[in-house]
């Protein structure tokens, strides 16, 4: 079999496993029945559902952990407004190192979110004990279960004493604040929203990358779930332009924009590794919206550079 069939093969046993999902967790027997669902009914306004210890709203940008990122960027980040910091495990030394010395006066001001891939109940609680001794707090604020796939087993998942019920567990006996699930899988992203344990989901969202946003943000508004986007610049390449497109291409601020103005997105990512970038990205923290005007014209944009289609990871996750 050639390489493009394989592709081909595996993007569709993908879709497979992902339609299960929507009969098994969701109710909807296919795809198509969840777009006209989405697309036929209206969807609230969603307020601010992460907050702080001392109850501040969650800030629309958040710092995210960047290998070689230096620790004056949660220094600056704080001192901006940013209250919202994310790092997936010890190599986010940056954010790891300016939490343990922000915390120590300023526990309650900020959230804290990171998580882990583990499927085990011990596991996960070798990660969570590991990662509250490096940032110095007995509480996270947010831990995630980490980027659920189709291949997942969903009473591992989701089962009575899955990682969905341990990190519930948890939120009961006051060690974490809220239940965080992460996927780039649609019918699995609706999944989490359907389940009330989650408080709050992480996707992948930028101007590119917009399918799993039309099917997934309706949901979470009508549940008032919290969506935290990440992948704003597709790693940077975003910036990059192309050929095809005359206009400037987008900065790292306008692609931020770009995610702030879907009304379910509660707050952005920037995994800024210097100062310098931190500084062109904070004024997303009082940045205009965008209109309808400016963000087709993103679009149209993201249109451009989504991909070939002819890689895996393009097909597999769109």
């Amino acid at each position: 079999m050639e390489q493009g069939q394989l592709i081909a093969s595996h993007s569709a046993n993908v879709r497979v496993r992902s339609h299960r999902w929507y009969t098994d967790r969701c109710g909807f027997s296919t795809l198509a029945a969840c777009e006209d669902y989405c697309g036929s009914t209206a969807v609230p306004e969603t307020p601010s559902m992460l907050k702080t210890m001392d109850g501040a709203p969650a800030r629309p940008l958040g710092l995210a952990a960047h290998p070689g990122q230096t620790s004056r960027c949660v220094d600056m980040a704080f001192d901006s407004g940013v209250n919202y910091y994310f790092f997936y495990g010890p190599s986010g030394k940056g954010v790891i190192d300016g939490l343990n010395s922000l915390v120590k006066k300023h526990r309650a001001e900020v959230l804290i979110g990171c998580g882990s891939g583990s499927r085990r109940a011990d596991g996960l609680e070798q990660v969570r004990h590991r990662l509250s001794r490096a940032v110095g707090a007995d509480v996270l604020d947010v831990f995630f279960a980490e980027y659920l796939n189709p291949d997942d087993d969903r009473g591992t998942v989701f089962g009575d004493e899955g990682v969905v019920a341990t990190l519930a567990e948890w939120r009961h006996r006051g060690l974490i604040r809220y239940v965080g699930a992460t996927t780039h899988d649609t019918a699995i992203a609706l999944a989490c929203l359907a389940d009330p344990r989650i408080d709050v989901v992480m996707l992948r969202y930028n101007m590119a990358h917009r399918r799993l946003g039309r099917i997934v943000f309706p949901e979470a508004r009508r549940g008032r779930r919290s969506v935290i986007a990440f992948t704003a610049t597709r790693w940077g390449t975003l910036l990059s332009g192309c050929p095809e497109w005359r206009a400037a291409p987008p900065t790292a601020l306008d692609c931020y924009r770009y995610c702030l103005a879907e009304p379910a997105v509660e707050l952005v990512l920037s995994a800024a590794s210097t100062v310098e970038q931190l500084t062109a990205n904070l004024p997303a923290l009082k940045a205009k919206k965008l209109g309808t005007k400016e963000r087709r014209h993103w679009e149209r944009y993201g249109d451009l550079v989504y991909g070939s289609g002819k890689g895996r990871f393009e097909m597999q996750w769109p």
